[in-house]
């Protein structure tokens, strides 16, 4: 149900980017401490909403489907909002091309193979990158000038950021070729009934 905690933690990460988009675009150092606050706080339940669901046998259709849109709709919006502020280097433009354009790969793998019946798993690599990837999203949004408001203005953030960015950018290269592989590897396998497929089967419910 959609009431069920998990879910309820999952949409919590959807409900806290409107809140996000407007703390970075206020552009006050104070602002950008809470929106890594935030950020960090909206990454934690990706890894509570799973682990309740888990212990409660609360997984459901619906749960799968939420928890993947909610973790691509936050990166990408902070993604957006870190490239639209300026507060990405040259440098660290490319490491976030790559993350974005993995998450639309992904996404439409996931729809493909949905619709003939096959899980996409989350491998162990690709927990380490989200890791990475939400760990350097949220020392971004903190910036530097958060760093001077908790007087660490000695601390090069915006540049530990980047760096982790990066070592995400390349797990992200290679969990997305993992994933690319075996969607082919599905799509070119012929039918188990042994006639060609003439379109994608009914998705299942949910």
């Amino acid at each position: 149900m959609l009431t069920d905690l998990p879910n309820l933690l999952t949409l919590s990460r959807i409900a806290a980017i409107p809140l996000l988009v407007g703390l970075v675009a206020l552009r006050y150092p104070a602002t950008d401490l809470i929106a890594c606050a935030l950020f960090s706080a909206a990454a934690i339940t990706d890894y509570f909403d799973g682990k309740v669901a888990r212990a409660r046998r609360q997984q459901s259709d619906l749960g799968r489907m939420l928890d993947p849109i909610a973790d691509k709709l936050l990166v990408c919006a902070a993604l957006m909002m870190l490239v639209g502020m300026g507060r990405l280097s040259a440098f660290g433009l490319y490491p976030a091309i790559v993350i974005m354009l993995r998450e639309i790969l992904v996404s439409g793998l996931r729809e493909y193979l949905a619709g003939i019946r096959i899980g996409l798993p989350v491998t162990s690599l690709a927990k380490w990158k989200t890791g990475f990837q939400m760990g350097a999203l949220g020392t971004l949004l903190a910036g530097d000038t958060s760093a001077q408001v908790l007087h660490f203005s000695f601390l090069p953030v915006s540049l530990i950021g980047e760096a982790m960015l990066w070592v995400a950018a390349v797990l992200t290269l290679v969990t997305g070729w993992d994933y690319l592989t075996a969607g082919v590897r599905h799509a070119s396998a012929p039918p188990r009934d042994g006639t060609a497929r003439r379109g994608p089967l009914p998705r299942p419910p949910g």
